[in-house]
């Protein structure tokens, strides 16, 4: 009698659990297809009875470009193809369409992108991503003088007298490695031939244009990666990254621009921290806007604007972060600067004799001690830097610090084999050598420290 009651528990228990399943199940699919994105088929469907001539051949010749749009806040907005694309015969750069009698520019420029995004573009044009990225591989000889007369004036552009040369590595490559190599990320600031700058798709993908995309580090890591600046691997090994890539998929990442809390990302990408409107910063499209020093020099001096900036970037962190924290923090991340400077100096100091003595070359990169010198600040002495602002203990250890006294170690040695194959008395160093001590008290004799020469104005 017992086990029959128990028998018909157990049937009806589990027919109550597979009708709630049943109820659950109907209700999500229900509600899932009342919010599902229309597929490609059924964009492209609804776009090819479109009266936009371009959108209805288009989605025929090129239905990818087309699924993109149909995608896009320009598409539900009224922003058509010919807004971006369609440009007098006269306009520099535009050609004439194949099929058609009008003319075309093939990639818009942010001459268009201006008309409905003119902040936004004035902030790009006196940012770092602007002429300041293209100068760097392609020097000042090739601007025009109104470029030259912009490139001037970005207050963080690093303007020299005279102006910068060509890239020697660059040079050496040749164009048909050039176009896809450092040409390939630093041309988001090249000149346009409609007398423009930049190419606002190298961010804003084509032709969708999304939020979500433009906001998520992966759209970064397309230039920021690599032993020279590897933020993006930095980015992954941070508490940040790892609360992005573990949570990340729960963020709102349509949320309305300037308006972002913690609610939304409880945790800064590289967009939070450089970009956005967030905490008591607002939006900026200029990446330099809260930096603090140029990290990316050999040695790093504070950026024209140092408190200001400071000021911004840590009104990003205050939305998480107590002052205490930050103030610990920026303290610990200067003095970091300030030691690979050090480190830096110490090089060249163990450089100079060869220089001197005419025991290098003129020419770069035609001997391999070229190499070593270069490597120790571009490659481990940035690292090392980077690693300690965006928190990657791995990259500011053993793909920083560590190449750094390799490298010094090897400098010593070839500078001495030079010195000693032509008579010359070799460089003697302190007791402690490599290390930072060591270095400090060989510059206090050969120039000064960083520091020093701060405060002596050099």
């Amino acid at each position: 009698m017992q086990r029959s009651r128990l028998l018909i528990s157990a049937i009806l228990l589990t027919g109550i659990v597979l009708v709630t399943i049943a109820v659950i199940v109907a209700f999500t699919s229900e509600e899932a297809e009342e919010g599902d994105t229309p597929s490609s088929n059924e964009i492209l469907a609804d776009l090819s009875e479109s009266d936009d001539e371009c959108v209805v051949c288009h989605t025929n010749n090129t239905p990818g470009i087309v699924n993109q749009y149909g995608q896009s806040d320009h598409f539900r907005n009224d922003v058509t193809c010919a807004d971006c694309h369609v440009a007098d015969a006269d306009h520099p750069g535009a050609t004439q369409h194949p099929d058609q009698d009008f003319y075309v520019l093939t990639r818009s420029s942010p001459a268009k992108c201006e008309t409905c995004h003119a902040e936004q573009v004035r902030q790009f044009n006196l940012s770092r991503h602007s002429l300041p990225s293209y100068v760097a591989y392609a020097g000042t000889d090739a601007l025009s003088e109104e470029h030259l007369a912009l490139y001037t004036a970005i207050p963080e552009g690093g303007f020299l007298p005279g102006g910068r040369m060509r890239s020697s590595l660059h040079d050496l490559e040749g164009e048909e490695i050039t176009e896809f190599a450092c040409e390939a990320c630093h041309d988001v600031g090249a000149p346009n031939p409609d007398g423009s700058v930049g190419d606002c798709t190298a961010c804003h993908l084509r032709h969708q244009f999304n939020l979500e995309q433009a906001r998520k580090p992966e759209t970064c890591n397309a230039c920021h990666i690599g032993p020279d600046h590897p933020q993006w691997e930095i980015y992954q090994e941070s508490p940040h990254g790892i609360a992005y890539m573990t949570l990340g998929h729960e963020w709102n990442w349509e949320a309305e621009a300037g308006t972002l809390t913690t609610v939304d990302f409880p945790a800064p990408t590289c967009a939070t921290c450089h970009f956005s409107g967030f905490g008591s910063s607002g939006t900026t499209h200029d990446v330099g806007d809260r930096l603090s020093w140029f990290l990316a020099a050999s040695v790093s001096e504070r950026r024209p604007n140092f408190v200001e900036n400071r000021n911004e970037m840590q009104g990003v962190c205050f939305a998480c972060h107590s002052e205490d924290y930050i103030e610990g923090f920026y303290e610990s991340a200067d003095a970091a600067v300030v030691a690979v400077n050090d480190f830096v100096l110490f090089s060249d100091a163990i450089m100079q004799p060869l220089k001197d003595n005419g025991l290098v070359t003129a020419a770069p990169f035609d001997e391999s001690i070229d190499y070593t010198y270069y490597e120790l600040w571009h490659h481990w002495g940035r690292t090392t830097k980077f690693g300690a602002w965006m928190q990657g203990p791995d990259y500011s250890q053993w793909h920083g610090a560590y190449e750094v006294l390799s490298d010094l170690v090897e400098l010593h040695e070839m500078v001495n084999e030079r010195l000693e194959a032509n008579g010359m008395e070799p460089l003697e160093m302190p007791p402690t050598f490599p290390s930072l001590d060591s270095a400090r008290e060989y510059l206090r004799q050969n120039g000064g420290t960083w520091e020093e020469r701060q405060q002596q104005g050099r």
